[in-house]
């Protein structure tokens, strides 16, 4: 772990760390404090401190899909899809965010949740509850990168505020598509990402996502 010598850096502080085996190998997983005193995870895999190119997933926490199954969303397919990928690279990093519900808390994602059950889109949801449509900010991943001295990192995300936030810190390779099969309670919410928020697809000029027949075939026929 590097000492911290900007003040990105100093905006994160580095507090435990533990090998930890998972169904993916190994992995170091380390806590961190932001200025704020929230607690974001790191996990590295294999040895990423002074690489370039580091395969990287920035993720935010999100316990409806991940923990508890929710449909809703492909936030738990791309957390595993992130592990695997690393995994088979034999190096990366996953920079997991405490930032629910695109920053607005496991409380308010509900209210959201409900109101999407009236047939609102996530966007939509959001606005009529008076709460923005993505409250995020990437500088604690940057941070956490910089004092895990990563070079460079190929950032596998479909959102153009990720990317454009490893640009501005200098931390950016390439983009990595990530783009995951979606049934259907979760084709809305990757629609409305791509067309309300701007969220990218396996190419710049893809702008439809990839259903789970539509994968299954492309499986079947590789």
């Amino acid at each position: 772990m590097k000492t911290p010598e900007n003040n990105l850096e100093t905006a994160i502080s580095f507090s435990a760390s533990a090998m930890v085996p998972t169904r993916h190998g190994d992995w170091e997983m380390s806590t961190f404090h932001d200025a704020q005193g929230v607690e974001h995870v790191c996990l590295t895999h294999g040895e990423v401190q002074d690489a370039e190119a580091v395969l990287c997933r920035f993720h935010s926490a999100c316990m409806t899909g991940e923990i508890f199954g929710s449909s809703r969303c492909d936030c738990g397919e791309q957390l595993e899809a992130a592990f695997h990928r690393i995994q088979q690279a034999g190096r990366g990093v996953i920079v997991y965010l405490a930032q629910e519900g695109r920053g607005i808390g496991l409380t308010n994602k509900l209210r959201a949740y409900d109101v999407q059950n009236r047939g609102y889109d996530t966007v939509d949801a959001n606005r009529a509850l008076g709460l923005p449509d993505d409250l995020r900010s990437y500088d604690s991943a940057n941070a956490i990168l910089n004092l895990l001295g990563v070079k460079s990192v190929r950032l596998m995300t479909n959102n153009p505020d990720k990317l454009r936030s490893v640009r501005e810190a200098g931390l950016l390779s390439e983009r990595e598509p990530h783009l995951q099969p979606v049934g259907d309670l979760a084709q809305r919410y990757v629609r409305t990402k791509q067309h309300r928020m701007g969220h990218l697809n396996e190419g710049a000029s893809d702008a439809r996502p990839l259903f789970l027949t539509e994968f299954n075939s492309l499986l079947s026929a590789s």
